[in-house]
């Protein structure tokens, strides 16, 4: 029986240095592609796409193509009512396009329309509407993977709603809130279907947003580490860590994702200044809140625009030596950090789903949690969870692990049995039941 053809947006799979939803992206068209759905790729990068096949697609690969002047804003807005038509992308393999972050997600067909997810936001804000696009040949399915203001003409229209963070701790994003909540909401009213990666995201759709949860569906996800990260061998991961961080073995504390309030970072590294514990911790992200106070208390140089918000949990990361802060890493070198570590320290104020958690698990490292949002869904018992807001209760759990070895291998164990329940295999069978009901 012929699949059908899936388009999926490419709005997060531009980012240079990625995200967790650009990962969900990218694992989500590599397993619908391995079960023989057709994948087309929409981006909305800068370039436009024109009659010189190769111009277009170097010009697809060329991030300093300028962007939309605000004169061409207006004159696409007087258009936009009508659609937009997007071009494909001749991908030859004459640009050499190794660069990009974990290459081209698996696709049959690019496609491209300049700057089509900036317009759609102002379109919408313009009109109260989703701007509809189309292209040749489309897909049957559109496969949304972030509430974005745009639906594809012809075809069902689903949306990933990954969690509601903005609505439910509204402190802890810089989002609009209100342009956030008109745009959940529409996608409530008229999405054919909407997908979500946690029981309590599920939960929160449907509460939050009069959602039937019929109309919800929960897939989770999955961790797909390429096998030559996970084949490799521990003495050579060993001697990574040692040479290039100066890190010895399971003799230090790690947490890894963005510096942004929810992520309780400054709880964390006071509970850990607490602890009095002598292995050094470990914070690998980037600075996603980017106020003065926050730049000043991480040591970073320079300022940043200032915000009416004060982030409460971000504290003294400069005045101990025992603590080391990494940039963004590249993928073989944070798994290897991830593997030599004691714990993953992760107590979240909330997530929809807590991807690190499984990520940790996955490479055998013991893991400690938040009691909130979707953490102990994903974790089980196959982790140390607690009261993300307690700093002498996380504070506890890492003395205890730092001082108990049978404590960090039980830990250890347990969560390569859990991170089996949310294997890529599940995963892509939870996808084909979700996909044959849209049919």
């Amino acid at each position: 029986m012929t699949k059908p053809r899936v388009m999926i947006d490419g709005y997060n799979l531009a980012l240079e240095k990625g995200t967790g939803i650009a990962t969900y992206a990218r694992n989500l068209s590599g397993h619908l592609s391995e079960l023989g759905y057709p994948i087309d790729l929409l981006y909305g990068v800068r370039a436009s796409v024109g009659k010189n096949a190769l111009l277009s697609e170097v010009g697809f690969f060329d991030p300093s193509t300028r962007a939309l002047k605000p004169t061409e804003v207006i004159k696409r807005l007087a258009t936009s009512p009508l659609g937009t038509t997007s071009r494909q992308v001749p991908i030859t393999g004459k640009v050499i396009a190794r660069h990009v972050p974990g290459g081209l997600p698996k696709h049959e067909r690019i496609f491209n329309f300049r700057n089509l997810y900036t317009i759609s936001r102002w379109h919408f804000r313009t009109y109260g509407q989703f701007m509809q696009t189309s292209y040749d040949q489309s897909a049957d399915i559109a496969h949304w993977t972030y509430p974005l203001p745009i639906k594809l003409k012809n075809a069902a229209n689903i949306y990933t709603i990954h969690d509601l963070v903005p609505l439910r701790l509204p402190y802890a994003t810089l989002d609009n809130k209100r342009e956030f909540l008109k745009t959940v909401r529409k996608i409530a009213d008229k999405a054919d279907h909407i997908v979500t990666v946690s029981e309590v995201s599920k939960r929160d759709i449907v509460e939050l947003l009069g959602v039937d949860e019929r109309r919800v569906t929960n897939t989770y996800q999955a961790v797909n580490l390429p096998s030559h990260i996970l084949n490799r061998d521990e003495d050579e991961v060993r001697n990574e860590v040692a040479s290039i961080f100066g890190l010895e073995h399971k003799k230090f504390f790690l947490f890894f994702g963005a510096i942004e309030p929810k992520k309780n970072i400054g709880r964390i590294i006071e509970a850990y200044l607490a602890s009095q514990v002598s292995y050094p911790l470990v914070i690998v992200g980037q600075l996603v809140w980017k106020n003065a106070n926050d730049l000043r208390l991480l040591g970073v140089p320079g300022g940043g625009k200032k915000t009416d918000v004060y982030d409460p949990t971000v504290g003294h990361i400069t005045r101990s030596s025992s603590i080391m802060r990494l940039e963004y890493l590249p993928l073989s070198l944070l798994t290897s950090l991830i593997r030599c570590a004691r714990s993953v320290v992760f107590p979240s104020l909330y997530e929809g789903f807590g991807l690190p958690i499984l990520e940790a698990m996955q490479l055998g490292t013991a893991v400690i949690t938040g009691s909130e949002g979707a953490n102990p869904e994903i974790a089980g018992d196959s982790a140390i969870v607690v009261d993300p807001y307690d700093v002498n209760a996380i504070a506890q759990a890492i003395r205890n692990v730092a001082h108990d070895d049978a404590l960090m291998r039980y830990y250890e164990a347990e969560g390569l049995e859990r991170a089996k329940l949310f294997s890529p295999e599940r995963y892509a069978e939870r996808l084909d039941s979700l996909y044959t009901t849209l049919k």
